[in-house]
């Protein structure tokens, strides 16, 4: 139930202009308005400063001097967030690598394509890098272990598992409701565009399997050979540092994955960085013809049967200098060490980093920016604007060899205004195939026996992310993705708690409710799953109709009213979270103030401002109301509260 503060005389104008409120927050009834401009409109960034031809000769050289220093201090700022997400996703791999080995040892599992994305969604999330996943399916298909159709489920979700890191950071941009709107949404378009692309080309390809034959086709009818290593262009800047803290044996989980028992007892830290493997041929004993390595290098007596096998030594010849060699901890220690002093520190240059554009981008240099980024080429061009916005993003992210990075580097800029969604929907696409050709040039580079089967799988990620573009982007009534995003953010910046939820729900529930009906085995997945989906896909449905086509529905569909205010509103649980974040602020004040400071809160309370107003901080509900004159409405509102 809404209530209205308002003190107006006349009761009977008050119930009308409540019933016009389309809003069912109180906040919204204050933050909105029929004047306002629309709030995804970039915002005009004020420049306070002195125009540059009323400066004398010393605010001159201070003004340049001031700029560059802040240019010096943006990029060392974004140098250590490209750092503390590589340590980030170091300390992912320490804590949850050899889990995730685990999970992709489950070779029945993987057959089934739901329970594969999954597994590929939750190890992308554990190691927090989709190279890595990809690089442990490479393995496994390489071993023998997995089919490469098998594999096509798992590298839909590994493209899912790596759009959270960007989620993540748009959460730090929380404390400014339109900020938040804007960096949110900048976000989840990338997570929606995955989302949907798997919707459409998961079933599309268990069907059809048009994915695995067209990359197949590829990779037979060229005579691809083995290059040279693939280029590494931020890593050579990054891994001085970076190498300087940890360095990891990514082979231990790939063993783990492919079923070696040397590798589960061994330590992901890399102690050795220099070793030398000698490959001698030595004669050995064995039972009988059928164990030799090949007849002609078989000699057979009465009694006993010799060979010749090729044994490998390796010698440790140099160790590394991260700062982690010697220490004698566990790896979940030291990953658990390593995750948090990484997301206090990329969580610190984040913040940091959009305070510096705040105060670098405004006036002329924040038209110019905007204009260069937002503006489309003009009529009958203007379609290609976004084409080229998707090559930008796609030669970004080869550069930056990593698309969270990049897309996690663009959602502050999203928050400030200085790009529109519309424009960062083109440059995460862009992200997604840069992705993939760092991934294609890496195959390239794969030894022979594993080339075939690494470039393939480099291929499908690319093939799916094609699709997904063409299918979501060229023509604008396509583009849902923005849509979804844009509702999400409106309802993120109003109940700013949904977004955890959202996260939580998207990557982890979700993921773990299906991989759970998955195990139970096909019946129970249909059984459960069908009935939900059908739901949804009604509940969308009516949806549309009660925006474009009420006339089409019965009397009682027109709204979701006829339902429980908590079924089809946020409305109830927003004051379930409100009373419960009260009951916390309230117990940590409690323990935190002396019996002289509650005596003084007390007092407040009792004149009707203080500890009151700082529990329930809605504009709303401290609009227009005197407080010391309406004592009942506030016994009224503790009560609810004690309830």
């Amino acid at each position: 139930m809404c209530v209205c503060f308002s003190l107006s005389e006349n009761s009977e104008t008050e119930e009308k202009a409540f019933s016009k409120a389309p809003a069912h927050s109180t906040v919204a009834l204050v933050e909105t308005g029929e004047g306002e401009d629309d709030p995804w409109n970039l915002p005009e960034l004020q420049d306070g400063a002195a125009a540059w031809s009323d400066l004398d000769t010393k605010g001159k050289v201070l003004r340049v001097v001031t700029s560059a220093g802040k240019g010096l201090l943006l990029l060392g700022f974004l140098y250590m967030f490209i750092c503390s997400l590589d340590i980030l996703s170091s300390a992912f791999q320490l804590v949850g690598g050899k889990a995730a080995g685990d999970i992709f040892t489950e070779g029945s599992v993987l057959s089934n394509p739901l329970a594969g994305l999954v597994i590929g969604v939750l190890v992308t999330l554990l190691v927090q890098s989709s190279s890595t996943s990809s690089s442990i399916v490479v393995s496994m298909v390489s071993s023998g272990l997995l089919q490469v159709q098998m594999a096509v489920p798992v590298i839909m979700g590994t493209n899912i598992g790596t759009s959270v890191t960007n989620t993540l950071v748009a959460m730090t941009q929380a404390g400014d409701r339109n900020k938040f709107r804007r960096a949110f949404a900048g976000a989840t378009v990338h997570d929606f565009f995955n989302w949907l692309s798997v919707l459409v080309f998961l079933p599309l390809e268990v069907a059809s399997g048009y994915m695995y034959k067209l990359t197949k086709l590829l990779v037979d009818s060229f005579n691809i050979q083995g290059g040279e290593k693939t280029p590494e262009l931020l890593h050579v800047i990054t891994d001085p540092l970076t190498k300087a803290i940890i360095e990891l044996d990514k082979s231990v989980i790939s063993g783990i994955a492919t079923g070696d028992p040397a590798a589960r007892n061994k330590s992901l830290i890399l102690k050795w960085c220099k070793t030398f493997t000698n490959v001698t041929l030595r004669n050995e004993t064995v039972p009988g013809p059928e164990n030799c390595t090949s007849p002609a290098l078989c000699w057979c007596s009465q009694d006993l049967c010799y060979t010749l096998h090729n044994i490998s030594e390796t010698y440790n010849i140099q160790t590394c200098n991260h700062i982690f060699v010697n220490v004698d901890l566990s790896d979940l220690a030291i990953g658990l060490i390593l995750l948090a002093l990484s997301l206090l520190v990329l969580c610190s240059c984040l913040i940091l980093i959009v305070k510096l554009l705040n105060s670098m981008l405004k006036g002329q240099v924040a038209m110019v920016i905007k204009k260069v980024l937002n503006t489309d080429f003009p009529f009958p061009f203007g379609w290609v604007t976004g084409y080229i916005a998707i090559l930008v993003g796609a030669g970004m992210t080869f550069i930056v060899q990593s698309s969270s990075v990049f897309t996690s580097a663009i959602t502050p800029l999203v928050g400030i205004g200085v790009i529109s969604i519309e424009r960062a929907y083109p440059l995460s696409l862009g992200a997604n195939i840069g992705t993939t050709t760092t991934a294609i040039l890496a195959a390239m580079a794969a030894p022979g026996d594993t080339l075939a089967n690494a470039l393939q799988i480099a291929l499908i990620h690319f093939v799916f992310n094609v699709s997904g573009i063409i299918l979501w982007y060229p023509i604008p009534f396509t583009r849902i993705p923005i849509r979804l995003a844009k509702a999400l953010g409106d309802i993120t910046a109003e109940y700013r708690w949904f977004a955890g939820v959202y996260i939580i729900s998207c990557f982890f529930l979700l993921p773990l409710f299906v991989f759970g009906l998955s195990m139970a085995g096909w019946k129970v997945l249909v059984g459960v799953g069908v009935p939900i989906v059908a739901l949804l896909i009604i509940i969308i449905i009516v949806n549309v109709l009660q925006a474009r086509l009420p006339r089409c529905l019965p009397a009682v569909l027109h709204s979701w009213d006829f339902l429980p205010l908590w079924a089809h509103s946020l409305e109830p649980w927003d004051r379930v979270v409100a009373v419960v974040a009260a009951k916390c602020c309230c117990c940590c004040k409690c323990c935190q103030t002396g019996p002289e400071e509650e005596e003084v809160e007390e007092e407040e309370e009792e004149k009707g401002g203080g500890h009151f107003l700082e529990m329930y901080d809605h504009p709303a509900m401290m609009n227009g109301v005197d407080w010391g004159e309406k004592r009942e409405d506030k016994e009224d509102v503790l009560k609810a509260t004690q309830l």
